[in-house]
């Protein structure tokens, strides 16, 4: 474990930049490539953005989009924005040209920065929406601005963060994250994951995720290095562990394997890990127990979500105990962090559910979100009364307070740390001629923890395949939304009341896998 080190006196995402740039000038900040910045040159180039979003026309609390895979530019866009006390957007590039047309229309953004290889995928912007291309447009763009910090972004009850996942309907439903929230990510880092100024973190996770920039703030949040992966290749991450130095690192259970079938493996030198975090996903325990025994160094499980600015629980290394008397924690995700309240919730009293009992988790914490954006009615579904947040995620509690996931409240199927919500897969199926009727389910995947299963039952007289109908889907949807399979079937099942069982769909698929199907 890194030595302990002061907490940052700032209590805002610009302060911190400040702080760091003051505290740690020439120390490597972030790395991608061949191109590292220091957190001196990180907090200039963070200002010029600041000074040329103040040029376009930004203000506080104006939202400003970056479409790009992970790069130091990212963290150049969200400083400068919150030095401004504007709110930087991530959009996920996975996503098809009409999902991102529909979150760019929702989130009303006044700047967007994008990669060139992303320009056809976000289109022609709204009228008033200046874009930036990453590249020469983006420097020519800086090269007008003066490095000079703005001084703005001072009050930690600012939003400084919106990132989007898909509603059930397939509404994009933006998290308004503060710097209130996010600040507690580096105290994280150092009580849970064991980081200081000399950690040096490779960062796997997509940045428009909370699982990235979220996760990144551990480490950078005190000084720390940040190693950015762009494309996930496992001899490549292997081989930046090695070079870099690598002693701590996020990364969900698909990753995890595809480290773990790499043949560069075994000529890797990974002496330098310290701790892998894992999560995001569920993590089977034959996979989790031949990860720990390959790689040498602590694990941790963990559980969170964009609405809670990350993790609020850990399974901390010492619960990992294969063999031993302790063995079944490894099917847990831990317990609440220091600072989070967790609940239980029996959703038919709305009383907490007993010992073993399954509900939904509520969470209370300075992490919560402050909300959806332009949704006030999703966000008074979400963040109740007494400051608890419904998850939506259902988990029952043993007697020493170890959190278990049990299953789904809203049948969300979680494919390699991306959620999918079947409704929104459902809509597109049924925009299908001769789709009749469709349910979508999680089944489970070796490589991705769950992948999703479309069960179509097709218009009479239709010889509609499975070829066609995913090959349908990914023209409307981001690929890791898609069903991967489609069974064909004469009907689906029902309840009295027409509701879709979809607990008789999944049970063939999950027997004998050790979870029990709701």
């Amino acid at each position: 474990m890194s030595a302990a080190v002061p907490a940052p006196a700032s209590t805002t995402l610009a302060g911190l930049i400040r702080d760091l740039a003051a505290g740690r000038p020439q120390a490597p900040a972030v790395t991608l490539g061949e191109v590292t910045l220091s957190f001196t040159e990180l907090d200039a180039r963070s200002s010029t953005v600041a000074q040329a979003l103040l040029r376009a026309g930004v203000g506080p609390q104006d939202r400003v989009a970056i479409l790009d895979k992970n790069a130091p530019t990212f963290y150049e866009v969200v400083f400068g924005a919150a030095k401004l006390g504007a709110v930087a957007v991530g959009l996920n590039f996975r996503l098809a040209a009409p999902e991102i047309a529909a979150i760019v229309a929702d989130a009303r953004p006044r700047v967007v920065v994008v990669a060139p290889e992303f320009g056809e995928l976000l289109g022609a912007a709204p009228d008033g929406v200046r874009v930036v291309e990453l590249g020469e447009d983006y420097e020519a763009w800086l090269a007008s601005a003066p490095a000079e910090d703005p001084g703005a972004g001072t009050n930690p009850d600012d939003v400084v963060l919106q990132l989007y996942s898909s509603g059930t309907t397939g509404q994009p439903k933006g998290a308004m994250l503060t710097s209130a929230n996010l600040v507690f990510t580096p105290r994280m880092g150092r009580e849970c994951y064991g980081m200081g100024p000399d950690t040096v973190n490779l960062v796997a996770s997509p940045l428009f995720h909370i699982g990235g920039v979220g996760y990144s703030l551990t480490a950078m949040g005190q000084g720390g290095h940040t190693v950015l992966v762009r494309d996930v290749d496992p001899v490549a991450l292997l081989g930046l562990i090695e070079r870099h130095r690598v002693t701590h690192t996020f990364l969900v259970p698909a990753v995890v394997q595809l480290l773990a079938e790499s043949p560069a493996l075994s000529g890797t030198d990974l002496s330098s890990l310290r701790r892998i975090a894992y999560g995001a996903a569920p993590m089977g325990e034959t996979q989790l127990l031949k990860a720990i025994a390959l790689f040498g160094c602590d694990f941790m499980g963990v559980y969170g979500m964009t609405e809670t600015a990350g993790s609020v629980t850990a399974l901390a290394p010492e619960d990992h105990d294969p063999g031993g008397p302790r063995a079944t924690l490894l099917r847990s995700v831990g317990r609440p962090l220091p600072w989070v309240e967790l609940r239980v919730v029996d959703p038919a009293t709305g009383e907490d559910a007993a010992i073993g009992g399954v509900g939904e988790i509520w969470v209370r914490s300075g992490q919560n979100t402050v909300g959806y954006w332009g949704q006030p009615a999703l966000t008074a579904e979400t963040l109740v009364q007494g400051g608890w947040l419904r998850t939506g995620d259902a988990a029952y509690l043993d007697d020493e307070g170890y959190v278990y996931m049990h299953d789904r409240m809203k049948d969300m199927v979680v494919s390699g740390g991306e959620n999918v919500y079947p409704a929104e897969v459902e809509n597109v199926l049924y925009a299908h001629p001769e789709v009749l009727e469709a349910a979508v389910i999680g089944v489970p995947s070796d490589r991705w923890g769950e992948t999703v299963k479309a069960v179509v039952v097709r218009r009479p007289g239709s010889a509609l395949d499975e070829a066609s109908l995913i090959a349908f889907a990914r023209d409307r949807l981001a690929h890791y939304k898609c069903p991967t399979t489609v069974d064909f079937a004469d009907e689906l099942p029902r309840n009295a009341s027409g509701k879709v069982l979809k607990k008789v769909l999944r049970e063939p698929f999950w027997a004998g896998l050790g979870r029990k199907v709701h």
